[in-house]
């Protein structure tokens, strides 16, 4: 009698960060699909980032669970975060200046939402922070940041996988993190879960 190889369960990303997927795909995970959820991400009155990060993360996983069953739903979310105060994707350069010009000579923090949805309904879900520190940045290094549009859809005005790597004196935790998504914890989850990755 030969062995029934299990099915596979597809794993969906509830997200359609390029960042995201670039991420997992590094850790040789490829999503069965990309599903965006479509949420209200306004932070509620007096919310703190991390509770934000992972309220956030929860309620994309869940908007997408509902209209996916019988897999793997994995969302997450990034807040960037000065003390209590939230910097999210600026509007346009103007308030991309005033960011920069905030995080200049400072440590900030960075939060990531991550929650997952197994097939069986269960809702795993936890938060991850690292601390960045950045070098003092002069009008110069601001006003070519901006021309270099790389801080448009960015949470605080920049990509640490980016340009404003030479922003960065020090980092304190997770790198991928603050790229988008938390590859340790992410992997974990997932193999504690039981999915098991599309075989080739």
């Amino acid at each position: 009698m030969t062995e029934s190889v299990p099915q596979h369960i597809p794993l969906i990303l509830a997200s359609a960060s390029p960042r995201r997927q670039e991420l997992l795909a590094q850790i040789g995970i490829v999503p069965d699909d990309i599903c965006p959820a479509e949420i209200d991400e306004t932070p509620e009155k007096d919310e703190e980032p991390r509770r934000l990060a992972g309220r956030l993360a929860v309620e994309k996983a869940n908007a997408v669970a509902a209209q996916k069953t019988d897999a793997f739903i994995l969302a997450s979310d990034t807040v960037v975060a000065l003390g209590r105060r939230i910097l999210g994707k600026p509007a346009d350069a103007k308030e991309a200046v005033k960011y920069l010009q905030m995080l200049s000579g400072r440590r900030h923090r960075v939060y990531s939402g991550l929650c997952l949805i197994t097939p069986e309904g269960n809702v795993l879900n936890r938060v991850v922070m690292t601390v960045v520190s950045f070098k003092r940045l002069t009008p110069k290094d601001i006003e070519e940041y901006i021309a270099s549009g790389e801080w448009q859809g960015k949470a605080g005005a920049y990509a640490i996988q980016g340009l404003a790597a030479r922003f960065v004196k020090s980092l304190n935790g997770s790198y991928s993190n603050v790229v988008g998504l938390p590859l340790f914890e992410t992997a974990n989850m997932l193999e504690g879960s039981g999915y098991k990755g599309r075989t080739p």
